[in-house]
C-alpha cells in the first residue's frame, strides 16, 4: 500500500471517501470534481460538475437506447413475419424433436453442401416434410442439428440406420435426440411469460417499499422497471438478430439468463437510487439534478467493478466453452452490459425527466398532435 503522500491528488486518478469522489488528472491538474463536505455552490462547482454532467447529456443517452433496440425490432418484427414468432424457438416451446447428428468422418468445406441436402432427403424419406437442417460448429466437425415435427424413438432408429447407409456412420456417442409433447412445450411459453412478469412486479413492488419515505417512491420502482424492459428488449432483440443470421435459437437457457440479467440489472439500479435517497436529504440546498449527478458519480466505481469483474468471466466462458452454453453466455453478456448502461444513463435520467416534468410534457406533446390530426 501507499502512503497519502504517494497516493495524493496529484500522482493518483482516483480517491473514494465515505462522502465523495474526487478525479485526478494529471495532464490538466483537476483538484475534484466536488468541493469538500460543507462548502456552498459556487461557479467553480458548477463548472466542476459540467465537465462530468452524465444527467445533462441525458436526451443522448435516450439516443443510443433507441438506435440499439430499434434494430432488434425490426429483426423481431421481420422473424415474425418469416417464422411466426420474434424469435426463433426450440422445441422448449414449441414442442416437437431434435436430433444432433454427428458423423465420424471429417467434412471438406466443398462437401458441406452436400452433406446437408442428403441429410434433408432422409428426413423427409421418412415423412418430415419441412426439416429444419443446421450444421454445428467447425465445417470439419461434420456436426448437424435437425428440427422436425414429433418423432418416435422408433422412427429415430430408422432414420440413423438410414443416415449411416446414405451419409456415413455416426458418432453415437456425440450424438443425441430429445422430444418434447406440444402440451409441454405450451406450459413450459406460459411459465417462462409468468415468471418474467412476476419477476418485473415484485421487483417495483420492493423498491417501492424500500423507497417508501422518499417523496413520490412509486417513481423509482416505475424508473426500475422501463429500464429492466430496456434491457429485455435489447436481449431479445439480440437473440432474433443471431437467430436471423445464425440460426440460433430460444431455449429454456435463455429464459434462466434473461432471469439474471433482472436480477443484475435490478442489483446495479438501487444501489444508484439508494445513494440518491441518502445524499437528498444532506443536500437540500442542490438541485435535484446536481444530486443525481453527483449520486452516480459516487457509485460509478462500484458498479463498473463489480460488472466488469462479471464480464470477464463470461468473456472467458464464450472465448474457450462448450458449443452447447455459448449462446446462453452470449445473452448474458450482452444483458450485463445493457444492464451496466441503464442503471446509468436510463433509469437515473428518466427520473430526472420525470421530476423534472419533461415525462408529462412529451406524452402531453403527443396526444396534442393526436388530437390536432384527429
Amino acid at each position: 500500500m501507499c502512503s497519502a503522500a504517494a497516493c495524493g491528488t496529484r500522482d493518483g486518478f482516483w480517491d473514494f471517501s465515505a462522502n465523495t469522489v474526487q478525479l485526478k488528472a494529471w495532464s490538466r491538474g483537476f483538484s475534484r470534481i466536488f468541493p469538500p463536505e460543507g462548502s456552498t455552490p459556487t461557479a467553480y462547482l458548477n463548472r466542476e460538475i459540467t465537465m462530468f454532467d452524465i444527467i445533462g447529456k441525458r436526451y443522448w443517452y435516450f439516443l443510443i437506447s433507441a438506435l440499439l433496440i430499434v434494430p432488434g425490432l425490426i429483426a423481431m418484427a421481420y422473424s415474425t413475419v418469416t417464422y411466426g414468432a420474434p424469435v426463433r424457438l426450440s422445441i422448449d416451446f414449441t414442442g416437437g424433436s431434435l436430433m444432433v447428428i454427428k458423423f465420424q468422418q471429417y467434412a471438406t468445406e466443398d462437401a458441406i453442401y452436400a452433406t446437408e441436402d442428403a441429410i434433408r432427403d432422409v428426413f423427409m424419406s421418412h415423412g418430415f416434410t419441412n426439416p429444419v437442417v443446421q450444421q454445428l460448429g467447425q465445417p470439419e466437425d461434420n456436426t448437424w442439428q435437425v428440427r422436425m415435427g414429433f418423432v418416435e424413438i422408433e422412427t429415430v432408429d430408422k432414420i440413423k440406420a438410414s443416415l449411416i447407409d446414405q451419409v456415413g456412420p455416426i458418432d453415437e456417442a456425440s450424438s443425441s435426440s430429445s422430444t418434447v409433447g406440444p402440451a409441454v412445450g405450451s406450459e413450459v411459453t406460459r411459465a417462462a411469460t409468468v415468471a418474467v412478469v412476476i419477476a418485473s412486479l415484485l421487483v417495483g413492488a420492493f423498491i417501492i417499499i424500500a423507497f417508501r419515505r422518499v417523496p413520490k417512491a412509486f417513481r423509482y420502482g416505475v424508473c426500475a422497471i422501463s429500464a429492466m424492459a430496456h434491457d429485455i428488449l435489447i436481449a431479445l432483440g439480440f437473440i432474433s438478430i443471431m437467430g436471423l443470421l445464425f440460426n440460433w435459437e430460444v431455449d429454456a437457457l435463455f429464459l434462466t439468463a434473461i432471469l439474471t440479467v433482472i436480477g443484475f440489472s435490478v442489483q446495479d439500479k438501487i444501489v444508484v437510487f439508494d445513494r440518491i435517497r441518502e445524499n437528498t436529504p444532506k443536500r437540500r440546498g442542490e438541485p435535484f439534478e446536481t444530486i443525481v449527478n453527483r449520486s452516480i458519480l459516487e457509485t460509478l466505481h462500484r458498479s463498473l467493478a463489480t460488472q466488469l469483474n462479471a464480464m470477464f468471466v463470461m468473456i472467458a466462458i464464450l472465448l474457450f466453452g462448450g458449443a452447447s452454453i455459448k449462446q446462453f453466455i452470449a445473452v448474458m453478456l450482452v444483458g450485463m452490459v445493457t444492464a451496466t448502461y441503464s442503471s446509468i444513463f436510463n433509469a437515473v435520467p428518466v427520473l430526472v425527466a420525470w421530476e423534472n416534468g419533461e415525462v408529462g410534457r412529451f406524452f402531453r406533446r403527443i396526444l396534442g398532435r393526436k388530437t390536432a390530426t384527429a
